[in-house]
């Protein structure tokens, strides 16, 4: 057993015999009022309350250190969480929800427990010290375990940080090229507004896109890393829409102002034309019988018609240019150029009849040489690698050569007057038989 006592005890027992320290001891100051029992007391739980503020002092490092680690690791699965909407970085925000509580848990008690001892006081007792020294000692080691717990949680989503920084990493270019794009289209309309050009539903399209832009600024934090880059997405691709239009509508402009001029001086020439129409119907009546020429009577009259309905429509246009109505713009410039387009062919049908007319007539053997031939190719081919045609060719091209042979023996019977006309039509139409059969040969039918 440990013997404790004084400093003038301990040299009393060490230098005098035995009875002679009895009755030192008897003597000595203080024997009977026991200062020297409560001396020593009052060191003892000194020491044992610095033990027990040392700790409460390694606690509260732990209690830190679990806190820095706590935030750290939230900031890491913030960073999970928004950018990745994957059940199992879903399942992340759980657990680490779970740990929370459970540092909740642990906090508490800790504040607790500091809340129990006051340590600071001189007069605290031995007892209450001891206890304090033990329970901040349990304290501090649930709070490291905790930690430990956490950094082993933290450790396994490396790969699911990788992934959500690689993310994280889209955001900032796929906003700044939205940005760009936006005000790329700002400067757009600005150019076409100096132009004097009508650009509201544009600017309708560019405003709308204001709201997007301030989601885009309040950052993939609060509404995700890939629905931010989404709408950054979107917005970059509706901006460069309304650039493009944009930019298009001086060339559209400057198109239709040359559409408007062209098909104007085609009105023109084709006015021009069709008043030579008259002189070749004349011609055509005094040289071949009706038949060669009937269906044009009407050419000029429906000409002259179809100029004025051109100009009406071409001058709409121009309202509708000056208006920048685009859409009405395009309509009536297609309905021009198609009645145009129609109007010329009936015009130059008059001519075209006349020069075929007038070959046929000097010399009608070269139509018929070229049927013929168009015929006897076509016989060839049903015959190449057969000894006897297939009926489904042999047929048509049978009736095309009968057919050829009732025209020829029509011109030739027509007297002084044939029906140029019809024979050219009936050549026409047995080479378009005959196209047929060499069609469908060629492709294996």
């Amino acid at each position: 057993m440990r013997v404790r006592g004084t400093a003038t005890e301990l040299a009393l027992r060490v230098v005098l015999p035995l009875p002679l320290l009895a009755v030192a001891v008897l003597t000595a100051p203080g024997a009977f009022t026991g200062g020297g029992t409560r001396r020593w007391g009052r060191a003892r739980a000194e020491e044992l309350r610095l033990e027990a503020q040392q700790a409460r002092d390694a606690a509260a490092e732990a209690f830190y250190d679990l806190d820095s680690a706590q935030r750290d690791l939230r900031i890491t699965v913030e960073t999970i969480t928004a950018s990745d909407d994957s059940q199992q970085a879903a399942r992340v925000g759980v657990d680490f929800t779970e740990f929370g509580h459970r540092i909740d848990q642990v906090s508490h008690e800790y504040i607790q427990l500091v809340d129990a001892y006051d340590l600071d006081d001189p007069q605290l007792d031995a007892s209450t010290s001891s206890r304090a020294r033990h329970d901040f000692g349990r304290m501090r080691d649930l709070l490291v375990q905790a930690k430990v717990d956490l950094e082993r949680f933290g450790h396994g989503l490396g790969p699911l940080l990788e992934k959500a920084e690689n993310q994280l990493r889209q955001v900032a270019p796929a906003v700044e090229a939205a940005k760009r794009s936006l005000l790329a289209a700002t400067q757009a309309l600005d150019a076409v507004r100096a132009a004097r050009l009508d650009a509201d539903e544009l600017a309708l399209s560019l405003a709308q896109l204001g709201p997007e832009l301030r989601l885009l600024n309040e950052g993939a934090a609060r509404h995700g890393v890939q629905p931010t880059v989404r709408r950054a997405e979107d917005v970059r691709g509706r901006a460069d829409a309304i650039t493009a239009q944009a930019e298009r509508l001086p060339q559209r402009a400057a198109e239709t102002d040359r559409r408007l001029t062209s098909l104007r001086t085609r009105a023109q020439a084709i006015a021009t034309r069709a008043e030579k129409v008259d002189p070749i119907l004349s011609e055509l009546r005094r040289r071949f019988s009706a038949a060669c020429w009937q269906d044009l009577q009407r050419v000029p009259e429906q000409a002259a018609d179809s100029v004025r309905r051109a100009e009406r429509t071409l001058a709409e246009a121009q309202r509708a240019r000056d208006e920048q109505r685009w859409e009405d713009v395009g309509a009536r410039l297609t309905e021009t150029q198609e009645l145009l387009a129609r109007t010329d062919t009936a015009v130059s049908a008059a001519g075209e009849r006349l020069r075929q007319l007038n070959e046929v007539s000097f010399d009608p053997s070269k139509e018929i040489e070229r049927t013929r031939f168009a015929v006897r190719d076509g016989q060839r081919m049903a015959m190449a690698g057969r000894s006897v045609p297939e009926p489904r060719h042999a047929e048509p091209l049978d009736r095309a050569v009968e057919r050829l042979d009732r025209a020829v023996a029509a011109l030739e019977g027509g007297g002084r007057n044939p029906d140029y006309w019809l024979f050219l039509v009936e050549m026409q139409a047995v080479r378009e038989m005959v196209g047929a059969v060499v069609e469908k040969l060629r492709h294996g039918l």
